[in-house]
């Protein structure tokens, strides 16, 4: 493994000052607000999905590009690419004055669309697998920005199926091939909160 010399961590802008949690200007795997990428499939529960994550270049663009395979077996189900919002795991950041996320995507599948969820953590999850999700849809084969409006996400698992999901404390972001057999190569290319 090699080892990547990067700034400190007070040396990164706040995702929620400027709106972008990754514009892709830092080195592979650290994201613009100081996190890092990585890829993690359902075997940290025991499943059988694979799961990989790079910096590529699709159509012209560079982007964080997911491949790997979802399998059902051994009730699994996922693969996703994630990252905290700021440099210091578990550190929330307060994003109430935006309405939602906007992701820059590009995917690879037979479908006419395809399927992927947004993943957002808070305090309120207390286990591992408590999220608040939203689904969006991708058209295979360009680059699109798709719109996650706040309100979309709702909550899972213990701590947050019983707790509002509250923007003034996210902590983590997953991008989620999640709940069905399949191929996966997905692409993001910068990610940010947004105001209407």
């Amino acid at each position: 493994m090699r080892n990547i010399k990067h700034k400190k961590s007070e040396s990164f802008p706040i995702c929620t000052e400027s709106g972008v949690i990754d514009d892709l200007s830092e080195s592979y795997p650290f994201t613009t607000s100081g996190g890092v990428w990585a890829g993690i499939s359902d075997r940290v529960m025991g499943g059988v999905s694979s799961a990989k994550i790079g910096r590529e270049t699709i159509l012209g663009r560079e982007a964080n590009v997911l491949r790997g395979t979802v399998s059902l077996d051994n009730n699994g189900g996922f693969i996703q690419m994630a990252t905290d919002l700021t440099p210091v795991p578990l550190t929330t950041v307060d994003a109430s004055k935006y309405d939602g996320l906007e992701l820059d995507l590009w995917c690879e599948a037979s479908s006419a669309m395809e399927s992927f969820n947004i993943h957002l953590r808070t305090p309120a999850c207390s286990r591992q697998f408590s999220s608040y999700r939203a689904t969006l849809q991708v058209e295979p084969g360009k680059w699109q920005t798709v719109r996650v409006p706040f309100p979309a996400f709702v909550g899972h698992g213990p701590g947050a199926s019983t707790t509002k999901f509250d923007p003034s404390a996210v902590r983590r972001i997953g991008i989620v091939a999640i709940g069905r057999e399949m191929d996966v190569t997905l692409a993001q290319a910068g990610v940010r909160f947004y105001k209407s």
